[in-house]
């Protein structure tokens, strides 16, 4: 399945962003739920309630979620930021948390 065949079977989730944060609650990034980005939103969204953190299971599932852009991301790193810190999870095995707000 391509990501917008995807997407359409995870739930809906109700927030203006997400915000991931280190193990000392620094925050790292905030994906906003708007256009643009309310894809990523759902996805970590998503991984967030099924593994309790973005961590190297749930980015492993994320990169699935993403599909072909994972591929685009891979070959265009900073293109995708979103995918990017799920392969950078993947590398480096620093899980983050989620919360959205």
């Amino acid at each position: 399945m391509n990501f917008t065949d995807t997407l359409k079977t995870l739930p809906e989730f109700a927030g203006e962003k997400l915000l991931l944060t280190d193990a000392a609650g620094a925050e790292v990034a905030t994906i906003a739920n708007a256009p643009g980005t309310a894809g990523s939103f759902r996805v970590y969204a998503h991984l967030a309630q099924q593994y309790g953190s973005i961590n190297v299971e749930a980015a492993a599932e994320g990169l699935a979620i993403f599909a072909e852009h994972t591929e685009d991301a891979t070959l265009h790193p900073g293109k995708h930021p979103n995918i990017d810190r799920l392969i950078s999870i993947m590398t480096t095995g620093v899980p983050l948390d989620a919360r959205i707000i």
